[in-house]
């Protein structure tokens, strides 16, 4: 499989490009300002964005280089990388962006012969233009039931359709009961995952999911009636869980920080904002496994939260939580 990259470099930026405006308005990256402190740029370094989403934070990173520096950014979103083009034009580093899934980090470093990097950012949480991107991650949307993170059906970290690769559609109607409850608990801690799947494998008889409506509908029904009401929608920690599945995010974290982690010079810094526990926990395993190794040190013992103003602004913000950590010589 082949994977699009585009790569640029330009003069200082006079003033932000307009798109970059746009998005401002339509998504607004979290945690901005604390996970570009907590980093530590240097104007000569060498900075990765392991995952674009609206490009607010490659934006933010890439006004803190000059034309020694330079930025790495990676999206399995065709529509991200293009995004971030068009907010990046015009910045003084050297940038390189990369359509694919940052699980490849290691190999896509090599296709640009890049040796190290000094500073590195995975921002887990999903951007607004993924909700409006039309495979069925919104609750509320007669969309094809796909759950991938590329933007073609089949997931195609290459922008290509892929007929064998999962979908939600895929493990709702055709994987069993039992896999399914496994899933919705595991990967989306659900309370009434075996009531859920049980709804599922019941209404599928009769007519198949197709769309993220019908599939939000169904789960609605099959919670009990005081769960119907609380502060999220029934439907969100399933929805998690599906979704985590399609694209083996988990998976694909642990292999991100670890090649991350290895192309990390001494002293450099890796952040992640993280958006639900298990996520978190994964990161902080990880980071408390590298401590105790003799190789890093976390800069953030517990992690950083939005404030008040942060919060209030932007309630998705609620759930980030950034950890860093430094690589120390062993």
């Amino acid at each position: 499989m082949r994977t699009r990259r585009s790569q640029f470099s330009g003069n200082p930026m006079l003033s932000r490009p307009p798109v970059a405006k746009a998005m401002e308005g339509k998504h607004r990256s979290v945690l901005l300002h604390e996970a570009i402190e907590q980093l530590a740029i240097e104007p000569d370094d060498t900075v990765l964005d392991a995952t674009l989403g609206g490009a607010g934070h490659a934006l933010a990173i890439a006004q803190k280089l000059d034309k020694g520096g330079t930025l790495i950014g990676i999206d399995a979103d065709h529509d991200a990388v293009v995004r971030a083009q068009e907010a990046l034009a015009g910045v003084a580093p050297k940038v390189h962006l990369v359509e694919g899934n940052f699980r490849n980090l290691k190999a896509e470093l090599d296709k640009l012969g890049v040796a190290y990097i000094t500073k590195a950012l995975f921002d887990l949480g999903w951007s607004s233009f993924q909700l409006d991107s039309g495979r069925g991650f919104s609750l509320k949307a007669d969309e094809p039931l796909l759950m991938t993170y590329s933007s073609s059906e089949g997931g195609s970290a290459s922008g290509g359709k892929d007929p064998g690769a999962l979908t939600a559609a895929a493990i709702v109607n055709e994987w069993s009961e039992e896999s399914i409850a496994d899933v919705i608990f595991g990967w989306g801690e659900e309370r009434y995952s075996r009531r859920i799947a049980k709804c599922i494998v019941e209404r599928r008889e009769k007519k198949p999911f197709t769309t993220a409506r019908e599939l939000a509908e169904a789960i609605y029904e099959a919670v009990p009636p005081r769960y119907r009401f609380g502060k999220i929608h029934p439907a969100t920690r399933t929805f998690q869980a599906l979704r985590i599945a399609v694209n083996d995010e988990l998976g694909s974290l642990s292999q991100g920080l670890a090649d991350g982690w290895q192309a990390l010079s001494c002293g450099g810094r890796i952040a992640v904002i993280t958006f639900h526990s298990i996520e978190d926990r994964l990161v902080k395993q990880t980071f408390k496994q590298w401590e105790e190794a003799g190789e890093g040190k976390r800069v953030t013992k517990k992690p950083i939260v939005a404030g008040e103003t942060e919060t209030s602004s932007n309630p998705r913000s609620r759930s980030a939580k950034l950890r860093v950590i430094q690589k120390v010589p062993t």
